[in-house]
């Protein structure tokens, strides 16, 4: 085989190697985030008691709320999205995000608020190693 025809022949499998890495990272990517993150309101109801609010559309959880039995110091409506990886513990509204692995979204997040422990997993929301399940429009207690 000729200088020439080995070029050719390592261009050509050169091509297919990016092509394919190309192919496969755009479709691992997708199905990485092709559900979207969580989306949690830190606010509170209408007794001034402290609450969130959780959303996953995709999985079809809508205005799922957590509300504890501990008065909400003045706080205005806080909207976070669990979405890109941050060193952890980070603060939020109320408390600290503990844990959170976002590598499929909407992935685990553990949030510690109040001395509660609130996980979000796409099956099951977990109040203190109790599991509830998801249920649109609906509030689970906590605390009381």
């Amino acid at each position: 085989m000729s200088g020439d025809g080995q070029g050719r022949l390592f261009l050509k499998a050169f091509l297919v190697a990016v092509t394919g890495y190309v192919l496969l990272y755009g479709g691992i990517q997708w199905r990485r985030s092709r559900l979207g993150p969580w989306r949690v309101e830190f606010t509170q109801n209408d007794n001034g008691r402290a609450m969130l609010r959780i959303d996953q559309p995709r999985l079809g959880i809508t205005n799922q709320q957590v509300v504890f039995n501990v008065a909400a110091t003045p706080v205005n409506t806080a909207a976070m999205t669990f979405e890109d990886p941050r060193p952890l513990p980070f603060e939020v509204p109320y408390g600290q995000c503990i844990f959170m692995d976002t590598t499929f979204l909407p992935g685990s997040v553990t949030l510690r608020l109040f001395g509660h422990t609130v996980e979000m997993l796409p099956r099951t929301l977990i109040i203190d190693k109790q599991e509830y399940p998801w249920r649109a429009k609906a509030a689970v207690n906590v605390g009381q």
